[in-house]
């Protein structure tokens, strides 16, 4: 195996395209999510990635191999994210522009406007690949949105060294050989992340964890919300609700929280006869929806992307997204009339 990484290397090195895809392509998918966790967002993950093979490529030459390829890769992905978070040039925040619906007072204000989904049919490689023996999260848990919407509040360094240690579980010295910093520095942005972190995660601890992914639990609550959905039953949506039940929508800072509020927001959703028809997906490891609204004649045209989260029998969060996310998802942007 090393003598067969380092001919890759040598190859690669003297301009061999497909040897240098041969040792990258193995921790392409995991590099993505690792870039999205760190930025929250899927269009820029997936922007950083391509820098970060751009700059490998470049780089080759420099690789001493004292380290794995891996843990390389990991190095400059890390630094061309934290790049890109120094550069501040976020999604901005955009305006209500649904016509003909007016939205319930928000109970609050979004921070995170730039949060995007993720795919699940983009995890494939990258849930299970084997973590350092000091990771502190499950996979799963850490690609959901409540997660990664957590990781976006941290200050750049803090959020590096989270994810790098309790996520993947590298060695301290090795995030800071990553991050050119001391064991010492990591230790201690380490220590500010997780109290930050576990203040904004603190009301979630106690709730049920979710069905299994595929399970006729999971399976119920889904096909219950869809029927709710699409023929506009408040009350069944309702009764599908927690009493704080949480829903959001960037880029838009509206939030609400509460289920009269979400209840209120979801009838004037359906106001003036408005009906949609819900195209199943999943996104971060949740079940999500692609909706498009009914049209007398001529084609349906997608809304946006609901994602949500479960609580045992129970929805605790749902996340609306724009409708330029529905590609991502395999799905199109319009559907021809029923």
């Amino acid at each position: 195996m090393e003598l067969m990484r380092a001919d890759l290397i040598s190859r690669a090195r003297a301009g061999d395209g497909e040897a240098f895809r041969a040792l990258t392509e193995p921790h392409r998918r995991e590099l993505q999510v690792h870039c999205y966790r760190m930025l929250g967002s899927f269009q820029d993950a997936e922007d950083a990635l391509q820098d970060t093979l751009l700059s490998a490529w470049r780089g080759l030459g420099g690789f001493d191999g004292r380290a794995s390829i891996r843990t390389w890769l990991y190095r400059i992905a890390t630094n061309r994210c934290l790049d890109a978070l120094r550069s501040a040039s976020r999604r901005p925040a955009k305006e209500w522009d649904i016509p003909g619906v007016e939205p319930p007072e928000p109970t609050r204000l979004g921070e995170i406007v730039w949060l995007e989904p993720y795919p699940d049919a983009l995890l494939e490689g990258a849930i299970g690949v084997p973590l350092g023996p000091e990771a502190c999260y499950e996979q799963g848990e850490s690609i959901s949105l409540a997660f990664v919407t957590a990781l976006q509040v941290l200050p750049p360094r803090q959020l590096a060294v989270l994810i790098l240690r309790d996520v993947l579980g590298f060695h301290a010295n090795e995030v800071a050989g990553m991050l050119d910093t001391t064991v010492e520095a990591v230790k201690s942005a380490l220590k500010r992340a997780r109290a930050c972190l576990q203040r904004r995660r603190s009301t979630v601890a106690d709730r049920e964890p979710p069905p299994a992914t595929g399970s006729p639990a999971e399976d119920a609550i889904v096909a219950n919300f869809v029927h709710a959905w699409e023929t506009a039953d408040i009350d069944a949506l309702v009764a599908l609700l927690t009493d704080d039940v949480f829903m959001s929508m960037p880029p838009l800072p509206l939030e609400y929280e509460g289920r009269d509020v979400v209840a209120r927001f979801c009838a004037d959703m359906f106001g003036s006869g408005r009906r949609f028809d819900l195209v199943r997906t999943r996104a971060n490891g949740q079940p999500a929806f692609g909706s498009y609204l009914r049209a007398p004649a001529g084609i349906r045209h997608g809304t946006g992307l609901f994602v949500l989260t479960l609580t045992g029998d129970r929805i605790c969060a749902m996340t609306r997204f724009e409708n330029s996310v529905l590609p991502s998802f395999g799905l199109p942007r319009s559907l021809p009339n029923r």
